[in-house]
């Protein structure tokens, strides 16, 4: 697992990944243009999920399932919106 802290709604959290997820998500970021912490304010907001390391681990797994390269306004959190 490897850590990395943000601020969220001006408080730090710390966000626990394994490598491979950290990979994927900053592949993620980078195909939409954005900072991996607007991908997890982004998240954050939009998350049904009680925890916010598990939120970003189905955002990813999503994201990889549904084709990275698609580019269109789908929410990341869940796939009915």
């Amino acid at each position: 697992m490897e850590k990395r802290s943000f601020s969220i709604a001006g408080h730090r959290t710390s966000i626990a990944l394994e490598p491979e997820f950290w990979r994927g998500f900053e592949a993620m970021a980078s195909a939409r243009g954005l900072s991996l912490a607007a991908l997890v304010r982004e998240i954050d907001e939009q998350r049904d999920s009680p925890n916010l390391s598990s939120a970003i681990r189905l955002a990813v797994l999503r994201w990889y399932r549904d084709g990275e390269t698609a580019q269109d306004d789908r929410r990341v959190s869940s796939p009915e919106t």
